[in-house]
């Protein structure tokens, strides 16, 4: 018995070879630009696109789906300060759940490559929509235009399409059929068929966050989908409208390939209706992904035991301060990593440990208050125009932020004070400048949790080894996505390299040019280790994907 694989796969079969290529060979490959220019996209495709998301502004969002219930619900919220107040069709789990049940034995059987086929469709779909995706993601995010394009769409699909790589290698690891055959000695030998199926596990839940709903929601979307299992996809209430938006043109291929569309839905709620935990809790479902705090992270890990869980949660990223050969760059460098986004991403540097006798530089030799100094030297040059400045740090995301802004204020000495600005632009965007604050050692009850936000701490150690204790510390209790070193010692890098692995954690080294710490590159590098207590999965590697189907067999004598 083979497979005939849909005509999909077919379209996009070099895309596929392209991207298994890409993960076996961990070398830089994008599918899909980056670069918002016109040279790229065509003359038209900024406006059109910013056309397409101001169309849905105030309205009733197209979904053609079936399994809403009661008046249709508005949560969205702009960190920019304008209205949107897309009405979405509330969800009913009942109705969900049944109807991506139904959906699954179809899409179980299509096989592997029609599957593979049908989402990298999806995905070329989303990237014709480039340009709405990025307006919806920066509107309700907080994220300026150009990193709402790269994140939110360039890099959120490169993250999904490394996500069917990985399941299609494991989903045809082994042969669809085999023929069996025992000798017996002088009779003849057993001969049997045996047949190899992909079964999913059911269904699946993606569980979306605030700051990344598409770059965080895609890998675990569709490493779901293309091993057979439906989706449900439950956005944050404040940035729901680009999976709506996802979600929309999901089901218009799904059923243009002829397959039901309720394989993807959208799961809205009303505020308070805790719809993540009432889907997690059924136990039809089987898998989910959640972006979002520890607390709640832990909750579903503990709780939803009847489903394979993958989370992203809180961890407290370091960076290890030896010395330097470029103090300048390193400086830049790392004030750039902390401006992005205002640090409200997960991979954002939180403390800075400079043993308190100073460093070598290549400008002498700098105590932990010049290092201080030369961070926030570097932020106010990177912050100090308004109108450059809101293209990079974006805006404040939601009022818990502002709240650990103003409580990491008080920790200990201000090096550089969190100042607010006025988007030229949007008058109503909540816009803060980078806090930096110097604190001791002994002050771990403040730098030793998570302060999600533009919010970092130099910590003045003993020495260095001193600094690869703490680090080791805080991230076993803690965890971590990321860490960074600057040494021009090979044992110094060497020890914090051996420290990286024990706790789990992916480790940069002397990063003073275009690369930094808070950026990882599909195909090539890793995204969390599942490691330490802040993720318990990678993207993407084997195991994230693995575990979201089922080899099931049958035999029979030939």
């Amino acid at each position: 018995m083979t497979e005939t694989p849909h005509p999909l796969y077919v379209t996009h079969a070099d895309t596929l070879a392209r991207a298994l290529t890409a993960i076996a060979e961990r070398d830089y490959w994008s599918a899909y630009p980056e670069s918002p220019s016109p040279r790229i996209y065509g003359e038209h495709a900024a406006a059109e696109g910013a056309a397409a998301f101001r169309a849905y502004l105030g309205k009733d969002f197209p979904l053609d789906q079936p399994t809403a219930t009661g008046e249709p619900i508005a949560t969205d919220d702009s960190p920019f300060g304008i209205e949107l107040g897309v009405r979405y069709p509330r969800a009913d789990a009942d109705q969900m759940i049944a109807a991506a049940r139904a959906a699954l034995p179809a899409w179980r059987d299509a096989g592997p490559r029609s599957r593979a086929g049908v989402c990298l469709e999806i995905l070329a779909r989303l990237h014709e929509h480039s340009f709405e995706l990025a307006n919806a993601v920066q509107f309700t995010t907080g994220q300026a235009f150009v990193m709402a394009f790269q994140a939110g769409g360039a890099h959120a699909l490169d993250r999904a399409l490394e996500a069917v790589a990985y399941a299609y290698a494991e989903m045809t690891r082994h042969p669809r059929t085999a023929g069996w055959e025992k000798p017996t000695g002088r009779g003849e030998p057993l001969r049997m068929t045996k047949t190899f199926h992909v079964v999913p596990r059911g269904v699946a839940l993606v569980i979306g966050c605030h700051t990344f709903p598409t770059w965080n929601s895609y890998p675990g979307l569709f490493a779901s989908l293309v091993t057979g299992n439906p989706v449900l996809v439950k956005p944050h209430p404040g940035a729901v409208l680009p999976l709506a938006i996802t979600v929309r043109y999901a089901r218009e291929v799904l059923s243009e390939a002829g397959f039901d569309p309720n394989l993807v839905q959208l799961a809205a709620e009303a505020p308070g209706e805790r719809l993540a935990t009432v889907l997690a809790g059924r136990p039809e479902v089987r898998i989910i992904d959640f972006t979002g705090s520890t607390e709640y992270g832990d909750w579903l890990e503990a709780n939803a035991r009847h489903a394979t869980v993958y989370t992203e949660k809180a961890g407290v990223n370091t960076i290890i301060v030896d010395s330097t050969a470029d103090f300048a760059g390193m400086c830049r460098n790392i004030a750039f990593s902390l401006s992005l986004y205002s640090g409200q991403m997960c991979t954002t540097p939180q403390n800075i440990l400079v043993p308190a006798g100073g460093i070598e530089t290549d400008q002498g030799r700098k105590s932990p208050d010049e290092v201080a100094a030369g961070i926030a030297a570097a932020i106010g040059r990177l912050t100090g125009d308004p109108a450059r400045a809101v293209e990079l740090i974006g805006a404040i995301v939601d009022d818990a932020v502002l709240d650990r802004l103003a409580a990491a204020a008080k920790l200990g000495e201000p090096v550089l004070e969190s100042r607010e600005i006025s988007h030229p632009a949007y008058p109503d965007a909540v816009v803060r400048t980078p806090l930096v604050v110097k604190l001791d050692a002994d002050a771990d009850d403040g730098y030793g949790r998570e302060w999600f936000g533009p919010v970092t701490f130099v910590v003045a150690t003993a020495s260095t080894a001193h600094s690869v204790e703490i680090f080791r510390r805080t991230v076993t209790a803690r965890g971590a996505l990321t860490a960074g070193v600057y040494s021009t010692d090979q044992r110094v890098l060497a020890d914090v390299e051996a420290a990286a692995l024990d706790v789990g954690v992916h480790l940069s080294a002397n990063l003073t040019g275009g690369v930094f710490v808070n950026q990882s590159a599909a195909f090539s590098d890793f995204h969390a280790s599942g490691a330490n207590a802040a993720a318990n999965s990678a993207l993407t590697d084997g195991a994230y994907v693995a575990g979201r189907f089922r080899i099931v067999q049958s035999r029979r004598h030939v």
